[in-house]
This record gives structure tokens, C-alpha cells and sequence, in this order.
């Protein structure tokens, strides 16, 4: 039978022969680095039936685009012109935003309360934010 000393030694001499350990330490600035931001979900709050009633209907962009909101108990769909449909939490009063931070909206601005802002992010990859002015144009 052979000794159960040897075998833990044994695993410490090919350990150290591993390419592993012959890496440079600290890493040069031309070694390649992985980051990853990771973001906390927001706090969402409830939607007040009346606020409900005054954020529903259309809206005209100044873009072009016509938006349809639709409001519920803790999110509102915004869906412009024919495509799905994005869903919005609201994170502060009259303001709104996608559960990944890419699209906001922001309500009730104006002298008369009936413009709306909403920014988004077209594309993760590029530090790019458009953002539109709207005006609420029928309920």
C-alpha cells in the first residue's frame, strides 16, 4: 500500500510546473480586462387612478411617431406606430422608465401639463441618447 503523505506532495510538484503561475504580475495595460456594470432594479411605485386617466391616450412626436399609452396599476405600455409595445415603471412622479434604463419618459411638463419627454438609448453599444418632445394629442 503506498503512504497517503506522498500523494498531496506529488500534486504540489505538478502545480507548479503549470504555465499558469508563469504569468507576469501586475497585468500590462496590453492585457485584455473584462468589465461588467451591473445596476439595482429601481423601486417602482403605484400609478394613482387619476394620474392613470391623464397619462392614457395618444401622443404626437416630434419625430413623426405617433405613441399610444395605455396606463395599469404598476406600469404603463407605451407602443409607437405599429411596433410592440414597451412597458414603463414609474420610478418618480410623472416619470418612467424601462426595467433595463434604456427608455425614460418624463410627463406632465408644460405650462398645460400635456407634454411629454421621452429619451432612449438606440443602441447599448454607442454612447448615444435621443430624445423627442410630444404633445398629448388626443385621449
Amino acid at each position: 500500500m503506498r503512504p497517503l503523505f506522498l500523494l498531496p506532495a506529488s500534486l504540489l510538484v505538478l502545480a507548479s510546473a503549470t504555465p499558469a503561475q508563469e504569468l507576469p504580475y501586475p497585468r500590462t495595460a496590453v492585457a485584455p480586462l473584462s468589465t461588467v456594470q451591473v445596476t439595482a432594479p429601481t423601486r417602482t411605485l403605484w400609478i394613482r387612478q387619476d394620474q392613470a386617466l391623464e397619462l392614457a391616450g395618444y401622443y404626437e412626436m416630434s419625430n413623426g411617431w405617433q405613441m399610444k399609452v395605455r396606463p395599469a396599476a404598476r406600469h404603463i405600455d407605451a407602443a409607437i406606430d405599429s411596433q410592440k409595445p414597451i412597458r414603463l415603471y414609474q420610478v418618480a412622479p410623472d416619470r418612467f422608465a424601462s426595467s433595463d434604463g434604456n427608455v425614460r419618459m418624463r410627463f406632465n411638463q408644460g405650462e398645460d401639463g400635456d407634454r411629454m419627454t421621452m429619451s432612449y438609448v438606440p443602441d447599448p453599444r454607442l454612447a448615444q441618447v435621443v430624445v423627442l418632445t410630444s404633445r398629448l394629442a388626443r385621449r
